[in-house]
Order: C-alpha cells, then sequence, then structure tokens
C-alpha cells in the first residue's frame, strides 16, 4: 500500500454540483442567484453596500495601540512586607506569591514605601533605590532574580 494509493471510501464523497449550466440540468437558468440585480450579474466584494458608506467607514478610529510586549510587575512595598514577614528572614517571588503579596507568574518589584526594622533577605525581580538602600541599613540583603 503507498500513499497515491489511497483512495476515499465508495460513496462518502459527491461531484459538485454544475450550476448554470443550462435549464435541462436542473440547475440551470438562475443557478441561485435570485433574479436579476448586480449579484445575479458578476461577483461583488465582501462588505460591500451598494454604494452607501460601508460600515468600517461609518464606525469612528480607535486612537493609539495595546503594546503587547508590556510587562506587568506586581509591586510589593515594604510596609507590606514588614507585615508580612516580623520575624525577617529569606524571601522569594514564591514566597511573596504564597503570602498573597504578589500575582502568580509575573515579575516581582520591590518599592520603598514604609520602613523596615528586621533583616530581610529579599529576592526579586527588581528594587527600586529606597527600597535597596532601607533593606541594607537594616540589616539585610537585596538580590535581583
Amino acid at each position: 500500500m503507498k500513499l497515491h494509493h489511497l483512495r476515499p471510501a465508495p460513496g462518502s464523497t459527491k461531484d459538485r454540483v454544475r450550476k448554470g449550466r443550462g435549464d435541462g440540468s436542473g440547475k440551470g437558468k438562475t443557478a441561485g442567484r435570485g433574479t436579476k440585480g448586480s449579484k445575479a450579474r458578476s461577483q461583488i466584494r465582501v462588505g460591500f453596500e451598494g454604494g452607501q458608506l460601508p460600515l468600517q467607514r461609518r464606525i469612528p478610529k480607535l486612537r493609539g495601540f495595546t503594546n503587547p510586549n508590556k510587562v506587568h510587575w506586581s509591586v510589593v512595598n515594604l510596609d507590606r512586607l514588614q507585615a508580612a514577614f516580623p520575624k525577617g528572614g529569606g524571601i522569594d517571588p514564591d514566597g511573596l506569591v504564597a503570602a498573597g503579596l504578589a500575582r502568580k507568574g509575573t515579575p516581582v518589584k520591590v518599592l520603598g514605601s514604609g520602613d523596615v526594622s528586621v533583616a530581610l533577605e529579599v529576592r526579586a525581580h527588581a528594587f527600586s533605590a529606597t527600597a535597596a538602600s532601607k533593606i541594607t541599613a537594616a540589616g539585610g540583603t537585596v538580590e535581583v532574580v
């Protein structure tokens, strides 16, 4: 058996209907196009409205565009870190997701709003300059993942 020997099962395919081939064919005369008019005589492009201003020109244009490459950050402030981890310790993006401070699957950025009084070892995708300085001043470490 070779690929060129394959054929459809008998009776599974029908010949296409040849319209407009004479009145005796059963599909002749108007051939399913109705009677008269420009649509019966020739092809008309999709969306043609007979000379009326078409829909795509009647509706207003949408301004601007949506950037498909925009990065949506999960933002975490220092006061929220202090409240979630009062004893300090190591913090990573998965731990922030588990604590409910960040969204799963998005990069995490730590911002410097609030104060830190315990030593935090924070691993995140980005830090603001004030957040990094406050964490290191409290005796913690900052690591960019």
